[in-house]
């Protein structure tokens, strides 16, 4: 086999650019996995103490710690009135790696999905497969 066969599909790039425009940040429920470093990033980002962050922000979910929701499916750090997160520059991890996960890069047709939701996917800078990959590989969702 070439090594030209075993590349992804999306080998010669993808083009994202944040809007913040905080789709990727409501609609259906599910899970945002923080860790203690992202936790005190993020309580530092809003200056108040890691407990009192912990405490309005954060759910246990069986050993894992994730974001708290609205009852709506919207991130608890999703301002509700401006649509941007709270903590931006302090996001987690997952966060930050968006929209270069698994589930999305699995094929064209998961991409393009991806672009019908997300404003940002399909516009804006390249990033190279190396970048992608990095991002891909640092936290799997």
């Amino acid at each position: 086999m070439s090594s030209s066969a075993k590349r992804p599909w999306y080998r010669d790039g993808l083009q994202f650019e944040c809007t913040q425009c905080g789709a990727c940040c409501s609609g259906e429920p599910g899970y945002v996995w923080v860790d203690q470093a992202e936790i005190e990033a993020m309580a530092e980002s809003m200056q108040i103490t890691v407990e009192a962050f912990e405490g309005r922000f954060v759910r246990r979910v069986g050993a894992k710690k994730s974001l708290r929701e609205y009852p709506d499916g919207d991130c608890i750090l999703l301002d509700p009135e401006k649509r941007t997160c709270l903590v931006y520059q302090g996001r987690p991890t997952q966060c930050r790696t968006w929209p270069f996960w698994d589930s999305n890069l699995e094929s064209k047709k998961a991409w393009k999905e991806t672009c019908e939701v997300c404003p940002g996917a399909g516009t804006g800078r390249v990033y190279s497969l190396a970048e992608i990959e990095v991002q891909r590989k640092r936290k799997r969702v």
